[in-house]
């Protein structure tokens, strides 16, 4: 099996989430200063606008990064033809099927990783050629699927034979060690990088996460067939009575329009539609990336020199005098 960080010459396992108007050239080059893959996204922007994002990040940072792509974008054949001109490392892609564009990345070097909801997409993006998969589950902040990535990790890693990547739900050493105990090669993490210091979000946006407790995100908008998880505030609250009251899906299309760019930039917590996963509970302070990454795998290499320690000594998780697996 493929090791994720020999694939994407990085430090340590981790490729920070694409997250739109808020993964931008700063956050994706400290990402990748600090040892993991710093991420780009797309979006819905324009060709021109990721190229400059692209050349900015090679200003701050020697170290490889990657792109995502939304591929309901308007721009998407824009948005292929820069990052094939511009030679990146790596192509993530999200919001439908990557495999026509698959062989025309591969053919410029470019290492392909689409996010996946399900085994049977997994599968799909296999053949048509990707290089591993993330595999999401509906913990994860912004767009998701119906699975958990506790039931999803384990599935798509039996179902392909490329590396699987774990999504949704991490935030701390404990996620990832029980993202590879789940067979998963490697980890993506977004909401705990939206409050890294170089996430250029509104203040307000980062410290809403920061206050965030266990049970303050909510999927809006299942009623459209494309569920976000966001935190709770009166965009949410006014999405999900409009939807369990079966309303007009245009109203519905008119108060969201626009709502992440008010919630990233003008810092509208009312209002816009504040991105995050369930995991924001976890998180507490406001920290550099590469801060983040080295807390995350020293905690991660603590626990499992803790849990081998336990199996050496022959002591008993039990309790009981009973010698563990």
């Amino acid at each position: 099996m493929v090791n994720i960080s020999e694939l994407l010459d990085i430090e340590y396992p981790i490729i920070q989430g694409a997250m739109a108007w808020i993964a931008d050239c700063h956050l994706a080059a400290a990402v990748s200063n600090g040892g993991g893959l710093g991420i780009i996204a797309g979006g819905g922007a324009d060709g021109q606008w990721l190229r400059n994002q692209i050349r900015e990040a090679r200003k701050m940072t020697d170290k490889p990064f990657g792109v995502n792509i939304m591929l309901l974008s308007p721009f998407v054949e824009e948005q292929m033809d820069v990052v094939c001109e511009e030679k990146v490392k790596v192509v993530t892609t999200g919001a439908g099927n990557p495999g026509k564009y698959i062989p025309r990345l591969k053919e410029n070097g470019i290492i392909v990783i689409p996010v996946v909801p399900s085994v049977a997409f997994a599968q799909r993006v296999e053949r048509a050629g990707a290089d591993a998969v993330i595999a999401e589950g509906q913990e994860a902040g912004g767009h998701i699927g119906e699975i958990t990535t506790m039931a999803l990790v384990p599935q798509v890693v039996d179902a392909v034979k490329i590396p699987v990547i774990a999504a949704g739900g991490i935030a701390d050493g404990r996620g990832i060690c029980a993202a590879y105990m789940l067979g998963a090669k490697g980890i993506q993490v977004g909401t705990r990088f939206v409050v890294a210091s170089e996430c250029r979000v509104a203040q307000a946006y980062k410290e809403a996460i920061i206050k965030a407790k266990d049970t303050d995100t909510v999927a809006t908008g299942r009623s459209t067939g494309h569920p976000v998880r966001v935190l709770k505030n009166r965009l949410s609250r006014e999405v999900l009575s409009l939807e369990k009251r079966n309303g007009d899906q245009k109203e519905i299309e008119r108060l969201c329009t626009g709502s992440l760019r008010n919630a990233v930039v003008e810092g509208d917590m009312e209002w816009g539609s504040l991105m995050s996963g369930q995991i924001a509970g976890l998180i507490d302070k406001e920290q550099p990336a590469a801060e983040i990454i080295r807390e995350m795998f020293k905690e991660a290499r603590e626990i499992y020199e803790d849990r081998n320690t336990i199996c050496r000594t022959g002591s008993s998780i039990h309790g009981d005098g009973k010698k563990p697996l």
